[in-house]
């Protein structure tokens, strides 16, 4: 399947590309917003409200700071790419929302920056909240599910801010080959129940055999 294959490429391209860094430069981490799973798990705070320390322990100057902080929403946007492409799969044109798709693109980079933003201040965290209290949002899905693209989006620019592009990119992977299998497979699908993915080309030949079995008599 054309889906399939491009997500196949899109990750392994990245997994040899991070790799090859890693080759060149052992602590690639230390420079750029890879992140280090297990120092987020075990990471410790004197206070119940700590922060999440971003790791970014060797950016000491403006370019690197830079650096850093580009390839965070560069590397945010490119890992919801992949994503637009199951959604505009598994979605038939004529329910498609050209306006989500935007969106999960510009998402992550708004998210990454707050989270630069307010991190450690629990006093720009409430100033976030309150601005975000004063905005009126007056768009709706056309389904629930679409929902589920947003929250990805969110959670893909909360990782690329605290410099976790790594688990980012797992997240997406599992969420897109997820989709992939529930589209393929038709889970939960009857006849007459409401579906929110389109039909896949197999489920398709399905259909087209079994009428072809059936025969005009029956």
């Amino acid at each position: 399947m054309r889906l399939f294959l491009r997500l196949n490429l899109f990750y392994g391209t990245l997994g040899l590309l991070i790799w090859g860094g890693y080759q060149l430069v052992p602590d690639l981490h230390r420079y750029l917003p890879l992140g280090v799973v297990d120092t987020l798990f075990n990471q410790e705070s004197d206070s119940n409200i700590g922060g999440i320390v971003i790791h970014a322990s060797n950016v000491t100057d403006e370019v690197g700071g830079l650096l850093w902080l580009v390839m965070a929403i560069i590397g945010a946007v490119a890992l919801m790419v992949p994503v637009s492409w199951t959604y505009m799969a598994v979605r038939s044109r004529a329910k498609m929302d050209q306006s989500l798709l935007e969106t999960i693109l510009v998402l992550p980079i708004a998210v990454t920056g707050i989270v630069l933003i307010v991190h450690n201040s629990l006093a720009m965290a409430f100033s976030l909240a309150g601005v975000v209290a004063g905005v009126r949002y007056r768009y709706s899905l056309k389904s629930t599910a679409d929902s589920l693209f947003i929250f990805m989006a969110v959670g893909v620019g909360l990782s690329c801010g605290i410099g976790m592009l790594l688990v980012a990119a797992v997240m997406t992977a599992i969420f897109n080959y997820t989709f992939l299998i529930l589209w393929e497979l038709n889970y939960g699908g009857y006849d007459d129940s409401k579906t929110y993915m389109r039909e896949s080309p197999r489920e398709i030949e399905r259909k087209k055999a079994r009428e072809k079995d059936t025969g005009i008599f029956d």
